[in-house]
This record gives structure tokens, C-alpha cells and sequence, in this order.
């Protein structure tokens, strides 16, 4: 097949075109074209020991992820739904860099039905938070394939790797799969356009904490599945790293997201800062209270400032929001603030230390969704207002 290219929004031209069972035969991506040299960057290719990544849930997240896995010709299916399928099934994925900008072509399917999973998948969920429990659910009874013979049922043949916002994903995947692999994400992805992905990061793209989520029955194939994840999602650019207790690290990733609502509701959160911390505060003592540990500001700063840098992309704006800002941009009409401000007031109720402001904005966002309203809809007083009860 020739190499085909197409502009992107700058005229640029861009390239169209635990126990893991290793298969008989590695199975490889069909190759992407090379994207113009001055997009380059120096990356190893190399052929993957996981026959294939299936990312449920291909939104931002999802998207960019196999979308740079796929530029290095590892496999991947993406499962999306709406606009963003039907632009990825017409006319490929493209992906936005500070530095890079290409299209591939990734199989992409909108449900298990289309999927044919096989013996060596790797699932990926990257859905909302407040969409895993549905995506979980319609995948883990899905039927596995070795070659023409069904052998059995996703939740008890694959391996699965959650990575959402949030703390509650494992524990609803732990509910229908044997093997659940946490992922903390640190990656400024931004999806406003069908069919494509923006991130804003250099020289990596993202970071990623990653571990075993509940007990272990074969601690060595844990090692030799994550190893290979690592060594596949280091080479499209991400850094990924496997401490020892990876949900530290998702609640400090937390602790970070309670920001989002902020966002979302205000848009410009220039004068928000004092709102913020006593946001932050009360998390943090509703965690300390609970007993739930937490890695330090210290060791997560210096995760991601090893890694990358946000920059913008040529002809985006130099600001642009996260994934509860990009829920109100779309107008999805649902959010995941439940399972971030939501999860901290949850928290909260169990070990009877009350967190109010967070359990307010985790309403007012709720609210937003459900009436369709953007950012900025709301002025910082009338929500210094309703958050201090002074309303």
C-alpha cells in the first residue's frame, strides 16, 4: 500500500496511511507510514511480546496512548463510540505533538461483538470513571479466542489495566476480572475533535505508575506481563515506572484532580487559588483520618518533572482544559467529578470526618453536566458563596 498524506490544521502534511500467554506467532501491526522528518523524533521500534492492546474506553486518554503505540507499530484495537469511532474508522487517528503530528490507522471497533478477542490481549480501560462499572460489566464476559476455539471469558483469560481518574476503578474491575493491574496516569491529553488527539508534552508524553490492584496468585507473571508493558509503552515515549504500592501514588493523583471541577465550572481559575486549597486541605485530612497513604508532593513532583513538560501546539490556544473541562466543552451530559471530589466526600462519610466543600462541588458539577451548562457558567463569588454555606 503507497504512502498516502493529508493536511493537518497547519498545512503540514501528515502521514495517513497474572499469567500472560505469549503467542505462538507475534502478531504486528500493519506499518504506518513515517511522518515527515521535520516531525521526527528518535524512537526505537521494536516488535511487541503482547500480541495486541485493546484500550476500551478511546477517548483522550485512550486515543493517545495507542495512537503513539500504534506509530511504533505495536498493535492495538481502540473501542470508542459516537463521532469519535466513525472519524477513526473513515479517516484514521491523528495525533498532535508540540513537536510531532501524524495519522494512523488503527482497527477500531464500537463494542466487544467486533473485537474477536484473542489469547495474548492486553485490555486497557480508559473510560470516565463514572463510565467503568458499564465498560467493565459489557467486556468481562466477552469470549476469548485461540484461534477458531472459544476458550473462555475476558474477566478469567485477560488482563486488564485501569487507567482512570480516581481510585475506584480497580475495585469495580476486581468485581468481574482475576487479574487487575492499576495505572496512574500523568498525561495532558486533550480530545475536542472527533478523530483527534492532542498531547502536550515533551521530551515524553505522559508517566504512568503501574502495579498488581489486589492479591497475586503468580507473582512471576505479573513481572513479565508488566515488564512488557513497560518496554512497549517506553518505546512511543512514555516513561512508566512500577513502585511498590502503585495506589499511593492514584491518591495523590487524586488529591491533584480535585482541582478539575474548578475548571470546568469557573473556566478561568486565576482568582480560584484560596478555593483550591481548602479543597486540597480537606482532602488531605479526610485521607489522613481514613488511613490511606499517600506518596508525597515531593516524589510526584519530581516524577513528572523528570518526564515532561506541558507545551502548546501549534495553532491551539496555550491554555486548554482537562478531562471535566473537555466533559462541559462536549457537552456529554454526565462527569466524573462523583468519583474525585465525590470519592473524597465518600471517604469522608465512612470514617465520620464530614468534607463539605468537596461534596458541594461534586453537586455543582453534577449539575452542569445535567444542564448542559460550560465552562465559566459560574462567577467565582457565587461559588465562594455556595462552598463557605454562605449563600
Amino acid at each position: 500500500m503507497g504512502r498516502r498524506t493529508s493536511p493537518d490544521r497547519q498545512g503540514r502534511s501528515v502521514q495517513d496511511h497474572e499469567r500472560p500467554v505469549r503467542p505462538r506467532s507475534v502478531r504486528r501491526a500493519s506499518p504506518s507510514p513515517p511522518c515527515p522528518r521535520e516531525h521526527q523524533i528518535a524512537l526505537p521500534i521494536r516488535v511487541p511480546d503482547v500480541a495486541r492492546y485493546v484500550f476500551i474506553g478511546a477517548g483522550a486518554v485512550g486515543s493517545a496512548i495507542g495512537g503513539l503505540l500504534a506509530q511504533q507499530q505495536i498493535d492495538v484495537l481502540l473501542v470508542a463510540r459516537g463521532d469519535h469511532a466513525q472519524a477513526m474508522i473513515n479517516n484514521g487517528l491523528t495525533v498532535r505533538c508540540p513537536d510531532l503530528s501524524f495519522t494512523v490507522r488503527p482497527k477500531t471497533v464500537t463494542g466487544p461483538e467486533q473485537a474477536r478477542l484473542r489469547v495474548d490481549d492486553v485490555l486497557v480501560l480508559t473510560t470516565k470513571s463514572h463510565q467503568a462499572e458499564a465498560a467493565v460489566q459489557t467486556w468481562a464476559d466477552a469470549p476469548v479466542y485461540d484461534g477458531d476455539a472459544e476458550v473462555g471469558r475476558a474477566g478469567e483469560r485477560l488482563p486488564i489495566l485501569i487507567a482512570l481518574n480516581g481510585v475506584a476503578g480497580e475495585e469495580i474491575a476486581l468485581r468481574y476480572f482475576d487479574r487487575v493491574y492499576a495505572v496512574c496516569v500523568w498525561t495532558p491529553v486533550v480530545m475536542i475533535e472527533p478523530g483527534e488527539v492532542l498531547v502536550r508534552s515533551v521530551p515524553r508524553r505522559g508517566v504512568f505508575h503501574v502495579g498488581r490492584y489486589g492479591g497475586s496468585t503468580d507473582r512471576a507473571a505479573d513481572d513479565a506481563l508488566l515488564d512488557t508493558v513497560a518496554k512497549d509503552w517506553q518505546s512511543a515515549a512514555f516513561t512508566v515506572h512500577r513502585p511498590a504500592a502503585v495506589m499511593e501514588w492514584k491518591y495523590r493523583k487524586l488529591i491533584s484532580n480535585l482541582s478539575n471541577v474548578f475548571q470546568a465550572l469557573l473556566g478561568d481559575t486565576s482568582q480560584a487559588g484560596e478555593l483550591k486549597e481548602a479543597a486540597d486541605a480537606e482532602a488531605r485530612r479526610v485521607l489522613s483520618a481514613a488511613g490511606i497513604a499517600v506518596t508525597s508532593d515531593e516524589d510526584e513532583r519530581a516524577a513528572r518533572e523528570d518526564s515532561f513538560h506541558v507545551q502548546p501546539i501549534p495553532g491551539e490556544p496555550a491554555e486548554l482544559g482537562g478531562s471535566t473541562w473537555q466533559s462541559l466543552v462536549r457537552g456529554t451530559g454526565s462527569i466524573e467529578t462523583d468519583y474525585l471530589n465525590g470519592e473524597i466526600a465518600l471517604i469522608g462519610r465512612r470514617v465520620g470526618h464530614p468534607a463539605p466543600i468537596n461534596a458541594r462541588l461534586a453537586g455543582l458539577a453534577r449539575s452542569a453536566a445535567r444542564n448542559g451548562l460550560r465552562p465559566g457558567a459560574v462567577g467565582v463569588d457565587e461559588l465562594t458563596a455556595i462552598l463557605t454555606g454562605s449563600e
